[in-house]
């Protein structure tokens, strides 16, 4: 039996999103439900991923069942699609199965030609309207598959709207669009050498491959690596019967929400324009109405849409994102799809849900997605720095933040400036789907023209982006690169701040502060730790650090990097002594100055975490990053160690390693000048009995080696820890529980983690190391290169962001396996970066770890994440 590619909507259902694409699977769950959805089908992903990989071939088969489906829609609509009198219009939309608002391409008004465009007009009774149809399906037509530039077709409409003294498309009739017809058809002769085509089936065809191609279009291609969705299929094609919005004021076009995307409120939220197509309002053109003006103009159609609305959102179970067209006073429904939103907006509607009985309380965790967490973390401005700041315009709050950086008028301008670390604003008349390298790598994004559902403030709202849209006080042009306000003029390069809470516009860098969170959020995180199973702890080197990691609900740090305490001005002269001194008393006096700092670090670190589990990893500095280089600071070096410059300098040369990450470091460094390890624990030792005897409170030591690739290392390092231990509670006449562990991170430790177990109180896998040694990618370099195997599928994600499960992921199945059969209840953690990537996170939990540690900030999205793992 031929495989089916083309199914109409009465075919399909909700949960066939793989094949029909979001927008197919949708349009046939509606059209079950018995909602107004003009009549269609839907060629499916698989025929798209056939078609990019066999090209051709596909068209045999495919052509009979689109043959079939236009016949039942022409009896179904009693048109014809090649009538010149009463033609069949259809509109052409990709549609993959995650959504990605603005990525791919649409063609409205397909059918439309020469002799139709006279029919349709007679049969309307409306020439404008035909002819206001057929210049808008050229236009779309030669950007999607000819990808001749809009611009020359906008530059023929603004010139005729300026010649006439109009501002807006709908004040031209029907003579100015004929002649813009006209115009528009030598520009296409003139890009392609060949006559606009004129048969409708031809057409379609053409249409149709564009959207296949289009899914491999850079920024679909690009969006689909920063969403995380690049295994899907590819894209399915809805085929539609056209609903036109543009028929003259009692018809218009509009985008809803069910509920408010920036911050969840329970009402309709959206745009319509009249006398439009669906794209005026996406593209941003024209700047649109409120909805609720929709009740005033046109209120049987309201009525629909709320009721409509309703019914889907009850449905679906979560806030829709509604695509509407009213044509002559009757409403229609094109699209519904689960509305991206902030992540404020995300807790107060899962939480509303839950609390209206419509979701379970892990169906709302499962709803906020643990990386939009990072928006509530971002500052907001200081409200007396706003007080004295110059304010320069008022846009839409289109996307909630507060950023600042210098102008970019151009998405290749942000990504120039971002590779040598410049924040910047993108500034756009409207922005398009072309821009979305530069809108991701923008601090925050300002627009001139356009709404709330307006493709920049849709696509900022997804990505947790500052967004200020349809600032129309502000001039912009693009070219002249200008940025001009009531009272002065910007440009490329200078300061500008946004708040995209208010949509205000301000000149220069402005302060700002740290956000407040509770209300729902902590509502939300409640139930977080009721669901979870694995504990998140802090990678922290300060109090400052510590008290944060806290404040977001940390139950622990599984991590002090003590080399981190070193780099301070008071002490790197010291430090530095430990590492040249050629004697074993120079360095035992450079400790001895040391011993106090590390004491005080400990004791005040202690102060914030009282009796919360505290790991402190030895020191492990590539000495490289000690080591003096420039003259002044040698000279100064040897001076405080009585040494010539000659000397000094010498002894630096003896200790320049070729490979430094591989090299004098970690336990290496322990076993070579065993002092320093003693120095450290004693510290450990010392400022945690102080704090027991003051307290009254006992904190709990783990003390954890780094960089172990054989067991004999930590016999020996174990041994003179242990001594030393002893010394200090002999000295204080008290004692407390210490553990003393590992950390895995060479991949001879993970195969031989059974014997190492034996030694050790617990494991923490520092992943950084494990996958700069397993990969042999050095992490600091890798960069220059990572990012071309991602673009050619040698990798799917950079290996230092997302544990690699296949190789990296295996070294630590192994070790931990190895490690419980040594020890049955052995606790074992991670504490690389990758225990704030809520992608390996749930991997770790698969693998039965303790516990997490990630940067203070990351906190959150780790709860949310190991939540969402228990979960799964």
């Amino acid at each position: 039996m031929a495989e089916k590619y083309v199914y109409n909507f009465k075919e399909g259902k909700k949960e066939m999103k793989e094949l029909l694409g979001g927008k197919g699977a949708n349009l046939a769950e509606m059209t079950k439900l018995s909602l107004p959805v003009p009549p269609g089908f839907t060629l499916t992903t698989e025929s798209c991923k056939r078609f990019l990989s066999e090209g051709q071939t596909i068209w045999a088969s495919l052509d009979n069942e689109i043959e079939s489906h236009l016949k039942e829609l022409e009896q179904i609509t009693n048109k014809k699609f090649s009538d010149r009198e009463n033609p069949l219009l259809l509109s052409v939309r990709s549609g993959a199965a995650h959504s990605m608002p603005g990525m791919m391409d649409t063609i409205l008004n397909l059918g439309l030609n020469d002799r139709s465009v006279i029919g349709l007009a007679k049969t309307t009774a409306n020439e404008r309207f035909a002819y206001d149809s057929y210049r808008r399906f050229i236009q779309m037509f030669s950007d999607v598959v000819l990808e001749i530039p809009k611009v020359h077709f906008e530059t023929i409409i603004e010139k005729t709207k300026k010649k006439k003294g109009v501002e807006l498309d709908k004040e031209l009739d029907g003579n100015d669009l004929k002649e813009i017809v006209k115009k528009y058809k030598e520009v296409y002769l003139r890009e392609t050498k060949e006559e606009f085509p004129q048969e409708p089936i031809v057409q379609l065809r053409l249409a149709i491959k564009a959207v296949f191609a289009s899914w491999n279009n850079p920024r679909a291609v690009f969006y689909r690596e920063m969403q995380g969705i690049s295994k899907l299929n590819g894209t399915a094609v809805t085929i539609q019967a056209m609903i036109f919005g543009n028929k003259g004021d009692s018809s218009g076009t509009g985008v809803v929400f069910t509920r408010n995307p920036l911050n969840g409120d329970k009402k309709l939220f959206g745009e319509f324009l009249l006398n439009a197509q669906g794209e005026d309002v996406v593209a941003g053109i024209r700047t649109p109405n409120e909805i609720a003006e929709l009740k005033v103009l046109m209120p049987k159609g309201y009525q629909q849409l709320k009721e409509a609305a309703k019914t889907l959102e009850n449905h679906y179970k979560d806030m829709q994102d509604i695509e509407f067209t009213i044509e002559d006073n009757t409403f229609y429904l094109l699209q519904t799809r689960n509305g991206k939103r902030t992540a404020q907006a995300a807790i107060c509607i899962a939480v509303d849900l839950h609390k209206e009985g419509k979701i379970t309380k892990e169906e709302a965790l499962m709803r906020v997605k643990p990386q939009q967490l990072e928006q509530l973390l971002h500052p907001n401005f200081a409200l007396k720095a706003i007080e004295q700041a110059t304010h320069i315009a008022k846009g839409l709050a289109a996307s909630p933040g507060a950023a600042s950086g210098r102008i970019c008028f151009t998405a290749e301008a942000v990504e120039a400036a971002y590779e040598k670390g410049i924040k910047t604003i993108l500034v756009r008349q409207e922005t398009s789907p072309e821009d979305i390298s530069g809108m991701v790598k923008a601090e925050g994004i300002l627009t001139a023209r356009g709404g709330m559902t307006s493709h920049a403030a849709v696509v900022a709202r997804g990505m947790g982006k500052c967004c200020v849209a349809g600032c129309s006080e502000v001039t912009i042009n693009e070219e002249e690169k200008t940025l001009k306000y009531k009272g002065g003029i910007l440009y490329e390069g200078d300061l500008l701040s946004l708040d995209g809470s208010t949509g205000m516009v301000y000149l220069d860098d402005i302060e700002k502060t740290k956000p407040a969170l509770g209300g729902k959020f902590t509502e939300l995180m409640g139930w977080v730790d009721e669901i979870k199973t694995m504990a998140v702890r802090a990678n922290a080197d300060t109090p400052e650090d510590a008290k944060q990691a806290l404040e977001f609900k940390a139950e622990g740090i599984g991590l002090i990097r003590t080399e981190h305490m070193f780099f301070k001005e008071d002490r790197i002269s010291s430090v530095r002594r430990v590492i040249l001194a050629g004697t074993v008393q120079e360095r035992a006096k450079a400790l001895g100055e040391l011993l106090p700092m590390q004491k005080d670090d400990f004791y005040q670190i202690y102060q914030v975490v009282e009796e919360r589990p505290v790991t402190i990893r030895l020191l492990d500095p590539p000495l490289h990053e000690f080591i003096p280089v420039k003259a002044e600071e040698i000279r100064q070096l040897a001076e405080t160690m009585s040494l010539s410059e000659e000397k000094l300098k010498d002894r630096i040369t003896e200790l320049n390693e070729v490979n430094p990450m591989l090299g004098h470091r970690g336990v290496r460094l322990g076993i070579t000048y065993p002092e320093i390890s003693r120095m450290q624990v004693r510290a450990i030792m010392e400022a945690a009995l102080e704090f027991k005897i003051i307290s009254k409170i006992e904190v709990q030591p783990e003390i954890m080696v780094p960089l172990i690739s054989d067991v004999k290392e930590l016999v020996y390092i174990k041994k003179e820890i242990e001594d030393e231990i002893k010394k200090v509670f002999i000295e204080k006449g008290q004692t407390l529980t210490y553990h003393i562990g590992t950390m895995i991170e060479v991949p001879r430790a993970a195969l031989t983690a059974d014997k190492i177990a034996k030694e050790a109180d617990f494991f923490s896998f520092g992943t950084n190391d494990l996958t700069q040694m397993g990969f042999g990618f050095s992490r600091d370099d890798s960069g220059s290169f990572i990012s071309e195997y991602i673009e050619k599928n040698i990798l799917e994600k950079g290996p230092f962001d997302t544990i690699d499960q296949e190789g990296i992921g295996q070294l630590v199945k192994i070790a931990i396996e190895k490690g419980r059969q040594a020890k049955p209840n052995f606790k074992i953690g991670i504490c690389g970066e990758h225990g704030g990537d809520p992608a390996s996170i749930e991997f770790f939990q698969q693998l039965g770890l303790n516990y997490v540690s990630c940067s203070p900030f990351r906190v959150p999205i780790a709860r949310l994440a190991a939540a969402q793992a228990a979960i799964k």
